[in-house]
């Protein structure tokens, strides 16, 4: 997993453990359920912080349930948050499911996300390190834009096929979870955003009648 920039207090540092997912549903982690279940968005404080985002503190908790292939617990908490971040959870669980028009339909709904370029970057430095790749995943060394749709088709070409390509893959999904994690976190306690990323800033949560409409 990529490095964090954050020190997480302990109930969520036990949790935020190196695991390369799979970029199919994979076999939930049942001994973790315990210490998912008894998270509360109160646990990513430390003792001198405040609660700053709700909504972004519970995409957190959906984020760890999808990191041991709860799915469906973290469907339930990402589908009631109307913002970037929470479209976000839910486009990266509908992607694994698999139901790629599902994930597509919510990645319109992230829009440009602040993630984007970091995750562009590290993308890039993972496709570089294989060297020559197939055209299809060619796009993946610009470094400089993110391609959210052009990662569904990728992970649904080469999911369970067990090559270099789907490793490279679920890298990629593992360190675009630490950067959305991290970013919600951020979100959550108020903490400073590194130059140059809008993680720091607010966000409203208003509904709007097309969100209702999501699935």
């Amino acid at each position: 997993m990529s490095a964090s920039d954050f020190k997480y207090p302990k109930p969520i540092a036990d949790l935020v453990q190196p695991r390369l997912m799979a970029l199919g549903p994979g076999q939930t982690v049942s001994e973790k359920r315990p210490a998912l279940v008894r998270l509360r968005p109160q646990d990513l404080l430390a003792p001198d912080q405040t609660l700053r985002d709700l909504h972004a503190a519970s995409c957190c908790l959906a984020g760890l349930w999808l990191l041991y292939d709860f799915l469906d617990e973290c469907h339930r908490i990402c589908q009631r948050i109307h913002t970037p971040e929470g479209s976000y959870w839910h486009a990266f669980m509908h992607r694994r499911e698999p139901d790629e028009d599902n994930s597509k339909y919510w990645w319109h709904r992230v829009g440009d996300h602040p993630i984007f370029p970091k995750l562009a970057e590290r993308a890039a430095q993972l496709a570089g390190a294989l060297g020559e790749l197939p055209q299809q995943a060619t796009w993946l060394c610009d470094g400089k834009y993110w391609q959210p749709f052009a990662f569904v088709d990728l992970c649904a070409s080469v999911r369970g096929t067990g090559s270099i390509l789907e490793t490279l893959c679920q890298q990629i999904q593992l360190a675009e979870w630490q950067l959305l994690f991290d970013h919600c976190y951020s979100l959550a306690v108020g903490a400073e955003a590194e130059p140059g990323d809008a993680a720091g800033k607010s966000r409203t949560s208003n509904v709007s009648k097309a969100e209702r409409g999501g699935r």
